[in-house]
């Protein structure tokens, strides 16, 4: 059996560990079962495929992930002050996760940052944006795609 390694073309199979600055598991599949996804095909940030691209199974790795290769920088754009009517029935609270549709009808999820009177500061922000993780994976098998 000859040993795959990640590129284009290949299905994954693998243990993630996402972790922030100060070693906070943000995400991980440890206690679930293993990540499968086709490498390329956008599922992963391109921060996280890049590194790992050549390995194969049974190798591990940690790698050093910058915001702009992983979720973006902070972007204060992307906090909008919204009107508490514009929130229908629901009744927003600081530290609530709404989803709203953007123009194209794309839901977007924002994050309630303050509530004053009327004004609601929603944060579009990505959670883990600005953030720079590590990256921990163990491949735990490679092949290529097989389209069905």
């Amino acid at each position: 059996m000859s040993e795959y390694l990640i590129d284009d073309g290949m299905e994954v199979t693998l243990h993630f560990t996402l972790k922030l600055e100060d070693g906070t598991v943000v995400d991980s599949t440890k206690e679930k079962a293993p990540a499968t996804f086709q490498y390329g095909d956008g599922n992963l940030p391109p921060g996280f495929e890049h590194p790992i691209k050549g390995m194969a199974a049974g190798e591990t790795g940690a790698f050093e992930v910058l915001p702009e290769h992983a979720f973006g920088q902070h972007n204060p754009q992307n906090i909008q002050t919204l009107k508490r009517a514009d929130f229908g029935d629901e009744t927003p609270e600081v530290g609530m996760v709404m989803s709203f549709a953007d123009k194209a009808g794309t839901e977007l999820p924002g994050v309630v940052k303050t509530i004053e009177g009327e004004r609601v500061e929603v944060d579009f922000n990505h959670p883990l944006a600005g953030r720079t993780l590590t990256f921990e994976v163990e491949v735990l098998d490679v092949k290529p795609v097989t389209t069905h």
